[in-house]
């Protein structure tokens, strides 16, 4: 077996509402053989891995696979599963999987189900895929698969790249309240909302905690400094440059003392109860290698941490250093293993403990207590491994939340007040956290009190506490954030289809920006934010969709949503308010496993299934398979609004629609009509649609409906709709599409026409206005035979003369293979088209104009814009606009009249 490539699918996609990876496997000699042509392969593989077992196997109850190797399954389905059962042992929770045919014999798609928030970049669903195939090489050669240890350094990355206990509580809490989330990488940042309505929150640091309370905080004096002003008891103190001045202090404050870095973190070289010179020398010397030392008097009590949101507590903990229990039985190495036997420890911050450790600082620790790692304590004995209490260290928690005491909450909020931070975590030591406090004395020191206050405070303790409650406390994170009511979202309209889907998008954005509202959009030519061009690129996947929903920027997100992209990404955004469906063709055919007009209308389907409950769904009625969409049980299932627009007001589709009451947008006569039930609204003349050249355009007509109704579906007024439609610019707003030039007194129409249908439309509205027509045309070179065949015999019915010309970009192809292809099929279809093939655009344009006479109409098509404007601009050809469709010739106007 081999892995030929792999690509993860980050949004909703075909499979799952879930990120998904497709590993395209070549089975290669095993193509076509089942386990059963193998002897003792089945046995084999079941007692290396016993949990395959439980399996389902296509909505079979668990032994479903089982009784599928047994009756005989191919090798690519053996593989799917033994990659979900190596997930699983390294605690990587997914269970979907699927494997598919995706081309000929031998060669799938293998589909195994992602962490949501696994990095898009992982090797480690690949890695998982080929260790499984490598599993069954092995074992249908007779041998025995060395698989635990590579296993390990799999999960060693999985390890390190899951999001961490705090970020997986806040991720998940969001999500609870249906909030996009979207972690950052491989960091704990996470992105949450869209548009406007976007925060981001990285572990428990939020977007506006304060930049100067984090750095007052991060330095351990100064917090001791600004809360002994505010009244706050804190331990006394100073800074100590010196080992000098450290004795000088042990003199001046008295036993115990505490020594730690002035701007230390997670309890690293923190030292309590040091009494003797020698103590404080060797801390100090510790201390100091993270910059500045700070010695205070030691509180005396219990360590306790509180978590403040917003101003209030939220969660409490007490804590207790790193520690084992002796059994009577075994050495304190022996149990310090068995302590980290616990699943919940981990290393770092990945797991809801840390392991321990016998570091040098547990060694001196045990030391002092007359231990060594062979000391053997007696049963129900501790043995301190740490000083202090903090989880990162190897530290325990029981959760106390409800036995705080007022006085010790009204203290945590004025700390919290006094540094101005929206989420922290204050360290205390008191002797009762459900006792009254004593206040602040001038004449007397503090005995109890907070000794530190910490920005982007760990969860763990909380959301995991070694006794007591479980605290929601990523709950309460996401709700100060977003209080309850709080808008997360910002609207979006998700365009699809074959052809149109650009213009319809360009559109829909016109229709929309208004009231100083700023339209993010995606389209085949880039992104733009408020009409201005951010980023030139083919921009209709989830990548650019991700530019505009992660822009705070943004009010109301328009994607152009291609068909690559969601084959290869999957969709860029959760759910959509309105989804549009300009029309499906065949088209695409033959790339990216999509083989039918069924596999399209299948991709493209996700766009209609994907509309959040009480959003819209803009169809078009006058095409088959768009009409089939919405027939497709997902699609009917979903609490949306269908809406139909099309050409022809008699459709059945659309006047069964309103006989049911529901609601339409009509080209009826020679009006742009809202239909609703038996009601009629005229919206605005055909002939007033820019672009329509006089409404003569159907295609035109059609876009312009589908972005009126989408509009109208997300409430803007309808006089507001006709009268931006009005406004709309298609030179500025809608470049590369039906564009007119002149050059000579003979018209040349632009337009990104490359596929059959499309021709065919060019070739019928040109048709209805010009007296004859010439057509420059070019085809994309990655399209299979048929389907340019078919490209070739509509420009062939629709234009006498032909010059055919091959972009730069032969996508694939040999030199001249494309246009000798068109040449010959329009030469059958038609023999009476005059068919010439050219080089490229610069020769093919001329020789177009040679062929064409003066009140006839030149089309060409395109691959990219700009080289065929300058083109036209160096031969001296001079845009038309929309006033020039007004004034054509006696012949043109009688043409306008007849059609």
């Amino acid at each position: 077996m081999r892995i030929e490539s792999a690509h993860r699918l980050r949004g909703p996609n075909r499979y799952l509402p879930r990120p998904v990876v497709t590993v395209r496997v070549e089975l290669d000699e095993l193509t076509e053989r089942e386990t059963t042509d193998h002897p003792g392969f089945t046995e084999a593989l079941l007692a290396m891995l016993p949990g395959l077992a439980g399996h389902h196997c296509a909505g079979d109850r668990p032994g479903g696979f089982v009784k599928r190797l047994h009756g005989g399954t191919y090798f690519g389905h053996v593989a799917e599963h033994i990659a979900l059962e190596l997930s699983a042992m390294i605690g990587r929770d997914v269970t979907f999987g699927r494997t598919t045919l995706a081309g000929p014999a031998g060669c799938y798609d293998v589909v195994m189900e992602c962490p949501r928030d696994e990095p898009p970049s992982s090797v480690v669903p690949r890695a998982l895929i080929e260790l499984a195939a490598g599993i069954v090489d092995t074992l249908i050669a007779g041998g025995e698969p060395e698989w635990q240890t590579e296993l390990a350094s799999i999960r060693a990355v999985h390890e390190s790249e899951r999001p961490g206990p705090s970020t997986e509580a806040i991720a998940a809490a969001a999500r609870r309240r249906e909030i996009p989330v979207e972690r950052v990488g491989r960091l704990g940042l996470l992105r949450l909302g869209y548009g406007r309505h976007r925060r981001l929150v990285w572990a428990a640091m939020t977007d506006r905690t304060p930049a100067v309370g984090t750095d007052i905080v991060g330095d351990k004096q100064l917090t001791r400094e600004f809360l002994a002003a505010a009244g706050i008891p804190v331990p006394t103190g100073q800074v100590a440059h010196s080992v000098q001045d450290a004795m000088g202090l042990l003199a001046e404050l008295g036993a115990p003392l505490v020594v730690k870095p002035r701007k230390g973190r997670q309890g690293n070289h923190v030292y309590l109860d040091l009494c003797t010179p020698r103590e404080i020398t060797t801390a100090f010397a510790e201390a100091s290698r993270d910059g500045d030392v700070l010695v205070e008097r030691q509180f005396e009590g219990r360590d306790y941490r509180v978590l403040m949101v917003a101003g209030e507590v939220v969660a409490a903990a007490e804590r207790r250093p790193a520690h084992v229990v002796g059994d009577g039985v075994h050495d304190i190495a022996a149990l310090v293993e068995l302590v980290n036997a616990d699943p919940r420890r981990g290393e770092h911050h990945d797991r809801a403990l840390t392991r321990l450790r016998l570091d040098a600082g547990a060694l001196r620790l045990l030391a002092e207590q007359g231990r060594s790692p062979a000391s053997v304590p007696a049963v129900g004995e501790t043995v301190w491994l740490c000083a202090n209490a903090n989880l990162s260290t190897g530290g325990t928690s029981r959760d106390v939340t409800d036995e705080v005491h007022p006085d010790v909450a009204e203290l945590c909020r004025r700390t919290v007040a006094a540094v101005g931070m929206d989420v922290a975590g204050i360290d205390l030591r008191l002797p009762d956290i459900a006792e009254p406090l004593e206040p602040t004395s001038a004449d007397k020191p503090a005995t109890a009190g907070v000794i530190e206050v910490n920005a982007a405070p760990g969860l763990r303790m909380h959301l995991s506490p070694s006794a007591g409650r479980a605290r929601r406390v990523g709950t309460a994170i996401v709700d100060a954030m977003y209080p309850p009511g709080t808008p997360t979202r910002i609207p979006i309209v998700s365009v699809t289809g074959t052809n149109g889907k650009t213009t319809t998008t360009r559109l829909i954005a016109h229709l929309l920006g208004d009231d100083g509202r700023r339209v993010g959009v995606t389209t085949s030519d880039g992104v733009y934010i408020d009409g201005r061009l951010v980023h030139r690129a083919d921009a209709t996947g989830p990548a650019s969709a991700d530019m505009i929903l992660g822009d705070p920027t943004v009010d109301i997100a328009v994607l152009e949503t291609a068909r690559g992209g969601i084959v290869r990404r999957g969709l860029g955004y959760e759910w959509s308010d309105v989804g549009v469906i300009t029309n499906i063709e065949a088209d695409h055919l033959g790339q990216d496993g999509i083989s039918t007009i069924e596999d399209l209308v299948d991709v493209k389907s996700l766009v209609a299934e994907r509309i959040r409950d009480g959003g819209a769904l803009v169809l078009n009625a006058d095409d088959a398979d768009t009409v089939e969409i919405a027939r497709r049980r997902p699609v009917r299932a979903a609490y949306k609004d269908q809406i139909w627009f099309g050409t022809d007001s008699d459709n059945p589709v659309i006047t069964d629609h309103l006989r049911a009451g529901g609601r339409a947008f009509l080209a009826e006569g020679d009006r742009l009509v809202e239909a609703t039930g038996p009601r009629r609204e005229v919206l605005m003349h055909l002939a007033d649609i820019p672009g329509s050249f006089d409404g003569k355009a159907p295609h035109a007509v059609a876009n312009a409906l589908a972005a009126v109704a989408a509009a109208r579906a997300l409430g803007v007024p309808a006089e507001v709709v006709a009268a931006k439609l009005r406004s709309f610019d298609p030179w500025t707003g809608n470049p590369g599409r039906s564009m007119l030039w002149n050059l000579d007194g003979v018209d040349l129409l632009v337009d990104y026409a490359h596929n059959a249908p499309g021709l065919a439309a060019m070739a019928d509205t040109v048709a209805g206005i010009w007296d004859g027509a010439v057509a420059a045309v070019t085809f994309p070179g990655d399209r299979r035979d048929d389907l340019l065949e078919a490209s070739a015999r509509a420009v062939a019915e629709g234009f006498d003369r032909v010059v055919v010309y091959e972009d730069v970009d032969k996508r694939g192809r040999g030199a001249g293979e494309t246009a000798a292809l068109i040449r010959d099929t329009v030469a059958a279809h038609r023999p009476a088209v005059d068919c010439r093939v050219e080089p490229g655009m610069e020769e093919a344009l001329p020789a177009a104009m040679a062929l064409a006479q003066p009140g006839e109409v030149v089309l060409l098509t395109y691959e990219k814009l700009a080289p065929a404007v300058a083109l036209l601009e160096s031969l001296g050809a001079t845009p038309v606009t929309a006033p020039r469709l007004f004034t054509f010739t006696p012949a043109v106007t009688e043409a306008i009249g007849r059609g």
